[in-house]
């Protein structure tokens, strides 16, 4: 007897091969495509086209571009913090993708889920946690089931489809590329193994050859550490990081090949491409720096380095991750303000602030000018360092 299942749905390689395989295995298929930025009309129709050729029973499309901006760019700024201070989070669309298609299940009343990840690497951990968080559900994985009985997946999945008559792309015979709001990943091929990124891998970022001749200069308003504005425009958060994609994608700003420790213990490599992304870390970092106190700017990173390590390693519902967000935010109530950026190509500065909470004196500028004397400076240094200075009385300031 035929069961319904809903399929996480890209139309690459893996989840292009889980149609016809899960069809095989007598389950009615309903691929969903969750758009999470990244894909115009004609890849959409690609898509759903791909589909329905495969054999999927019915295609359905959900899109989050307001989820992933509300619940990864929004901490993501808050936080200030990148995985191992380079990786910003570009997977964490996975968990969205998820949650959608469980509903999706839900609403036609199965428990059956499929996914396209493979058993190599952090997606399935990503997967499968988001999964067993949610809900009551079985979970089909045919990428892993097919790993058991082959070492060159890929290259059977390829033939596989190709003997039924599957045409498959020839970008994803070479690379797998993920693309979102958030950026663009690439691997494979030569990246991993640490060679030079071919040219193929610049999808968002343009080459040094095609940097423009005039710097770009571009102001962001925030409010309560949140990004509201480009240059006065007030937009919505899925619009602005897509203009400031393009804008600073341009300059080839936010690209970066990138080696990580992964959740399942090997190393990862990646070309990642984050434009805006790094537009809006740079900025927010420049305002946060002004605005909050000693205590606050040290501290935070702590918070934020957590944030982002529950969420790399799968752990997007996990309690303790609510938790962190209700500090971040509570950090940035007083985050309001325009800041200048400014890129000539390849990297991006924060050259002007603009705040009424930047922590300023009138009649104090460091290194300048300072309304207290010279015996209160004294005093403060003699309290200061007073600790270590009696160590080096009380031992005779022995050298050893």
């Amino acid at each position: 007897m035929s069961k319904e299942v809903v399929l996480a749905f890209s139309g690459g390689l893996d989840t292009s091969f889980c149609v016809p395989w899960l069809v095989e295995k007598g389950y009615e298929v309903v691929t969903l495509f969750v758009d999470t930025g990244g894909v115009d009309d004609e890849e959409l129709q690609y898509i759903e086209d791909r589909a329905y050729a495969l054999g999927a029973k019915e295609h359905l499309v959900a899109e989050v571009g307001q989820e992933i901006w509300d619940e990864v760019v929004v901490p993501l700024v808050h936080g200030g913090k990148t995985y191992q201070n380079q990786y910003p989070l570009l997977c964490s669309d996975r968990y969205l993708i998820v949650r959608k298609s469980l509903e999706v299940c839900e609403e036609r009343g199965t428990k059956l889920f499929a996914h396209g990840c493979t058993g190599m690497g952090n997606d399935q951990v990503r997967f499968d946690l988001t999964v067993r968080a949610l809900g009551d559900f079985e979970i089909l994985a045919p990428i892993r089931e097919i790993q058991q009985e082959r070492d060159n997946v890929r290259e059977f999945e390829q033939q596989y489809l190709e003997e039924r008559g599957f045409e498959v792309r020839p970008k994803t015979t070479v690379y797998t590329i993920n693309e979102n709001l958030l950026g663009v990943t690439t691997s494979g091929s030569e990246v991993d193994e640490w060679e030079i990124p071919g040219e193929e891998t610049y999808q968002l970022t343009a080459h040094p050859s095609e940097w423009p001749d005039e710097p770009l200069r571009v102001e962001i308003g925030f409010f309560k550490g949140t990004p509201v504005s480009i240059d006065g425009e007030h937009l919505d958060g899925p619009q602005m990081l897509a203009a400031l994609n393009e804008r600073f994608g341009a300059y080839g700003v936010g690209r970066s090949p990138y080696t990580g420790d992964t959740t399942i213990g090997l190393k990862g490599r990646i070309v990642f491409e984050a434009p805006g992304l790094t537009a809006l870390l740079t900025a927010h970092r420049a305002l946060e720096e002004a605005v909050l106190t000693k205590h606050q700017n040290r501290f935070k990173p702590t918070v934020a380095d957590k944030w982002v390590e529950l969420v790399y390693e799968g752990f997007f519902y996990e309690p303790l991750k609510a938790d962190l967000e209700a500090y971040l935010e509570s950090s940035q109530r007083k985050v309001n303000g325009t800041v200048t950026l400014e890129t000539y190509g390849g990297r991006v500065d924060a050259v002007k602030v603009d705040s009424e909470h930047i922590l300023r004196r009138k009649d104090a500028v460091y290194a300048q000018s300072a309304d207290w004397g010279v015996q209160e400076a004294e005093g403060f240094i003699k309290l200061f360092g007073q600790s270590s200075t009696l160590w080096a009385e009380v031992n005779d300031f022995d050298s050893e």
